[in-house]
C-alpha cells in the first residue's frame, strides 16, 4: 500500500517555509501619539515568527507604516495555509482601533480608516498568489472581529480594482478641511459602495481599511521647494500616468511642513519606470515652474534587503 504524504514539520520544511516569505506593509493614521505607537509595537512583536523589519514616521502627515515580513506555510498538496503574518497584523489592528480614535486625528495625507491600507508582497519563492490569499483571509478578520468595512485591491479583489480606482470612489482624494488638511471622518457613515467584507455602515472612530496583494511597489518621495500645494499638484499630474506621463506611475501632490510640498510617488514597476527617472521628471516640470527639488527619499527597503533583515532578526531570537 503507497503511503501519504506526509506534512509533520522539520527542519528542512522548516528552512524551506523561512525562503518563502510575504511581506505586509500597513498604513497607521498615526504618528504623534507615542503611546499610541508603542502599544502598536508592543503587539507587532508578539508572535516570534514575525518580524517587523522597518518603521517610517511622517509627523506632517501624521502618519506611520510598518514593514513586516514572515513566511507562509502549505498543506501536502502545496496550498497556502497559515503565515504568522495573520495574527501578528489581527493583533496590530486590535491595538490601532484601541489607540487611536479617527475623529480626533488630522493630518496632510488622505485617509480614510485609522488602519489606511494593508498591502501583502511576495518575497524569495512566494508567490502573488499567496499573497492575495493571505491578503483575503486578513480582510475577512478585519470585518467581522472588528466591524470595519474591507474593500479588497489589485491580486486580492476578484477583478484586479486598482488601488485608486476604490479611492476615488470614496472621495479618498478630497481634503475636508481648508483644502490642505484631512481631519476626522466627514464621509457618509453608509458608504456610497458595498465593501468585500465587514459592514456596509462605518464606525467614525475606526474608518475603513483597504487590504491588497500587488508585486512590489517602491515608494518614493520628492520635496518640492515651495509652499504653492497648486503647483506641485499640477507637476504632480503631469508626472503620473494618469496625467500622461510616465508609465505605472501614481503620484499625490501634498503640503509637507510649513515650508515645503511633496509628490508622494508610487512606483508600481519599479523595474520599468525607477526613480531615477521619477526624480528627473519631476526636476525638469519644477525648473519650468522656477522652482528647486530636493533628492527624494524611498520610504522602505528594497525585497532583497527586508528579506536579509528579516533572517537576521529570525536568526538572533
Amino acid at each position: 500500500m503507497a503511503s501519504t504524504p506526509s506534512c509533520k514539520k522539520n527542519k528542512e520544511n522548516k528552512n524551506a517555509m523561512q525562503s518563502m516569505l510575504l511581506s505586509c506593509k500597513l498604513y497607521i493614521s498615526e504618528s504623534r501619539n507615542h503611546a499610541a505607537l508603542d502599544s502598536i509595537e508592543r503587539a507587532a512583536r508578539l508572535h516570534p515568527e514575525t518580524a517587523v523589519v522597518n518603521k517610517f514616521e511622517d509627523r506632517a502627515y501624521n502618519r506611520t507604516s510598518y514593514t513586516l515580513v514572515s513566511y507562509v506555510a502549505h498543506d501536502c498538496t502545496g496550498s497556502p495555509i497559515y503565515s504568522p503574518l495573520l495574527d501578528t497584523v489581527i493583533a496590530i489592528a486590535e491595538a490601532a482601533y484601541d489607540a487611536v480614535n479617527l475623529e480626533l486625528h488630522s493630518g496632510t495625507h488622505p485617509r480614510l480608516g485609522v488602519i489606511d491600507d494593508i498591502v501583502f508582497f511576495p518575497l524569495a519563492r512566494a508567490s502573488l498568489d499567496e499573497a492575495a490569499w493571505l491578503a483575503k483571509s486578513l480582510a475577512k478578520e478585519i470585518g467581522s472581529r472588528f466591524q470595519v468595512p474591507v474593500f479588497l485591491y489589485a491580486a486580492a479583489h476578484p477583478m484586479g480594482k486598482a488601488l485608486d480606482t476604490i479611492r476615488r470612489e470614496l472621495g479618498y482624494y478630497r481634503p475636508n478641511m481648508t483644502g490642505n488638511q484631512w481631519a476626522g471622518w466627514d464621509q457618509p457613515e453608509l458608504l456610497p459602495a458595498e465593501p468585500d467584507e465587514g459592514p456596509s455602515q462605518v464606525h467614525r472612530a475606526r474608518g475603513i481599511t483597504m487590504i491588497g496583494a500587488h508585486t512590489w511597489v517602491a515608494y518614493y518621495n520628492i520635496p518640492i521647494m515651495s509652499t504653492d500645494v497648486l503647483v506641485t499638484r499640477r507637476i504632480a499630474r503631469m508626472v503620473s500616468a494618469r496625467g500622461g506621463g510616465l508609465p505605472t506611475v501614481q503620484t499625490l501632490g501634498l503640503v509637507h511642513g510649513e515650508e515645503s510640498t511633496e509628490i508622494a510617488c508610487m512606483l508600481l514597476e519599479p523595474n520599468q519606470v525607477g526613480a531615477d527617472r521619477v526624480q528627473n521628471r519631476v526636476k525638469m516640470l519644477a525648473a519650468e515652474e522656477g522652482l528647486d527639488v530636493e533628492q527624494g527619499y524611498f520610504t522602505d527597503f528594497s525585497p532583497e534587503m527586508l528579506v536579509e533583515k528579516y533572517m537576521n532578526l529570525i536568526s538572533g531570537k
